[in-house]
Formats: C-alpha cells, structure tokens, sequence
C-alpha cells in the first residue's frame, strides 16, 4: 500500500544530532503561528512563543510493514521522532497493550459495543512509558547527561524505571503529597526522587527554572516536550491496528495536561492521510475530575479561555489545574462533536469498582474517571451508545489504592466453620 507525503519541510542545521537521529522528522512547528525551527531541545516557538510539535516528512508505509515489526511501539517508528535502529537502545519497549472487548461493561452501561485499551500491562503500569521512551531516545541524541520530570506521580514512575533500564542519571520531582505507592514505586528506580511542598503547578515550574539553569538536563516534558508527547499517538494506532485498521466511533480519554487526547487525534489523522485507514467521522470525549475540570468547565461555558484552578480530587494523575494543551482539547472535542465532562470523587470511586466488577481491570483514578464519565456522558445523552465506543484505561490501580480502601473490605469475618459461612447467606 502506497501513501502521500505530509508535512513535508526542508530544514538544515550547521551542526547537532546525527543524520536520522529523529526518524521522519523534519522540523518542530509552531501550533500557533505555523513557523518552522530546526529539530533540538526546543518547546517554545521563537516567534510566538506558542508551543512546538514534531513536523514530519513521511515515506510510503504499509499495513503489513507495521504488522512486521516488534509487539511494542517501535512497530510504529516510522511514524514517530525516533531513529531507524531504535530497537537496539536499551528501554523498557512499552505499548501494544490488549484491547478488550468490554462486554459486561457495556450491557451494565447501555452501550451496544464497548472496548476497553488497558494501558496498565505497560512495564510500570501506565500509558506513561510510551511517552517517556519516545523522551529518552531524543534525551540521547541530545546528549543530554540527566533524565528529569516533574510528574502527578506515572511520568516519574516511567522516567526512573527508564532511566535506570538506559543506564543514565535520573532526577524525577513530585508533590509531596502524592499517594505512597506512587511515590515508592519511582524511589525504588532511582535515589534522586524529589518531593515538593505544593502541588503539580507548582513543581512544573520548578522544573521549568532548573531545565533553564542547567545545562545537559533532558526534562521530558519541559525541554523535550514534543518529542516526549509524540509517544501518545501510539495509543492511536494501536487501537485502529488492534480493530483491523479502522477507527472507532467514538472515544473517551482522560485529559490531565490533555496531551495524550490531541495526540490521539493526531494519530488518526496521520492514519487517514496515510491511506492506512478509511477516513470516517469520529468523536472524542474528555474526562476530567470536578475538583480539577478547567477544561471541562471552559467546555460547558461555551468558551476558549481555561481559567486555571487549585486541584482538589483524588484523581492525582488528573491533577493538572492549568493544562497545556487545554485549548486543543476544546479544538478537538468541537470539532468531531465529542464532549468534556467531569465527575465528583464519589463516582470517580465507583468507577473504579464498576470497571473491575464487570471487567477485571483494576484501574488507577483516571481510569475510574474516565468509566465515570463514560457513564454520565450516555445518561445525559451526550454519548450515542449505539456507535462503537473505545474507553482508556491509563493506569494500574495498585498505584491508588487509597482511593478505593475505604469502599471495598471482607464481606463478612466468621469463624472457620460451614455454619458460620452459610449464615453470611453468600452461598
């Protein structure tokens, strides 16, 4: 199978990475302003100042050379800011994570044809390691000598985990008060995990000032942030490969900095132009939390301004009171005819029971937003529950068990004898 080339651009530099060393990549463009600067440890346009994303001049690929390659995301290389020998760079090669067909799921939800992507089988158990494989290969063609992040807790997961497998020094930073498995779980990679007095704005900006003082620090989403945020558009061309190269009808997607819906977008439009699948209309939805839905609240006003807030929710991993790519997740949402919504902690809790109770996936408090979510949109109508519809799932429960430790317990405590077991009336 044959297909165009998109975003082609010539772009020359006196000196930096190797040849190849990004792949199909060409240039970083601006989302604002259009204009084109040499591929490197930039986020910021120089004009505009608006934020940077990976222009690429792609060859013919095809099916079959996809479904050649390894069940991780560098089947996808072509298609991403990675070199053509990736495969031989230590990492943790993430991705190519199940898609289940959710029946119990749907029957309890009402809708027709329900799939779940669990992203919780990835090698630290969230969607993260995608996007921080696609960091680390930039992070050494940069020559960078230290491997950072401010995180809500996956990203500094994956960052160390990575970093440790790269054999390179990794600092990851987090909010003090993030949930202790979380925080075990990046200590256990590295020595050098940070916690900070405040909240995820408040360490983003930290790392923003140190990724400006120090020289040889990759921080993977600060200075390596579109390379970095390439990695979720695997998520996308898995889910169209895994339904036999087609889109689904519709998709829900959690939005923290909202990165990974706009590069799932991405992705289906590459697809498209590609030739690689059928164009068709789709609509995306986004699930944030009520004590943390900047975005979902700019939706419902009907407005382009995402007014930052103080995160409140137990959904940590949403956390993120002043979103990035908030304004592209309005952008998209409008223009397919998808929705933002938010839910309480309360049902963001029982999302999480609901979606192990009827399908086996313990899921993170994302994850329980975005069931969450999924369940208001089709009550209000806002979700055709007879399209097919794709949820995602983006982290491992484990990781939260806070949230959920005071809702769930033994069903009853007996003595050991068949008596006091049939008087539970479980039987």
């Amino acid at each position: 199978m044959s297909a165009p080339v998109i975003e082609a651009v010539t772009t020359t530099t006196a000196s930096g990475p190797r040849e190849g060393a990004f792949g199909n990549a060409v240039a970083l463009a601006c989302r604002e302003c259009g204009h084109r600067t040499a591929l490197g440890p930039f986020y910021a346009c120089p004009e505009c100042f608006g934020p940077l994303e990976i222009a690429y001049e792609f060859p013919a690929v095809t099916r079959e050379e996809i479904e050649a390659g390894p069940r991780n995301i560098w089947r996808y290389k072509a298609l991403l800011p990675v070199p053509a020998d990736i495969e031989t760079s230590p990492n943790t090669e993430p991705g190519f994570t199940r898609l289940l067909k959710a029946e119990n799921l749907a029957r309890e939800l009402g809708i027709a044809n329900l799939w779940v992507k669990d992203d919780s089988t990835n090698p630290t158990n969230s969607f993260k390691d995608r996007v921080v494989a696609c960091a680390l290969s930039a992070a050494r063609e940069l020559d960078a000598k230290v491997f950072a992040c401010p995180s809500t807790g996956n990203l500094a997961n994956a960052v160390a985990a990575a970093g440790a497998r790269a054999g390179i020094k990794t600092v990851v930073f987090i909010p003090s008060n993030l949930e202790q498995p979380k925080q075990v779980n990046s200590a256990i990679y590295t020595e050098n995990l940070v916690a900070v007095d405040g909240n995820y704005d408040d360490v983003n900006k930290l790392a923003s000032e140190i990724a400006g003082e120090e020289e040889g620090w990759a921080f993977v989403n600060v200075n390596v942030r579109p390379y970095y945020a390439e990695g979720s558009k695997t998520l996308g061309y898995e889910i169209a490969e895994q339904l036999g190269w087609r889109l689904p009808d519709q998709v829900v997607i959690p939005v923290a900095s909202g990165s990974q819906l706009t590069k799932v977008d991405k992705a289906f439009q590459e697809l498209i132009k590609l030739g690689l699948v059928e164009d068709k209309p789709y609509k995306i939805f986004g699930a944030q939390a009520t004590g943390c839905g900047p975005v979902a609240t700019a939706y419902k006003a009907g407005t382009d301004a995402i007014r930052p807030v103080k995160p409140d929710t137990i959904a940590k991993s949403l956390a993120i009171g002043n979103p990035a790519d908030g304004i592209y997740v309005l952008d998209i949402t409008r223009r397919t005819g998808g929705a933002v919504e938010e839910v309480t902690d309360e049902e963001i809790r029982a999302g999480i029971v609901l979606l192990a109770r009827t399908e086996g996936i313990f899921t993170e408090t994302a994850g329980g937003t975005t069931t969450a979510v999924t369940k208001k949109l089709v009550e209000t109508g806002q979700l055709d529950p007879e399209l097919e519809t794709v949820i995602i799932n983006t982290g491992h429960g484990l990781k939260t068990l806070d949230a959920v430790s005071g809702q769930v317990g033994a069903a009853a405590t007996i003595a050991p004898t068949y008596q006091a077991f049939k008087a539970t009336g479980i039987a």
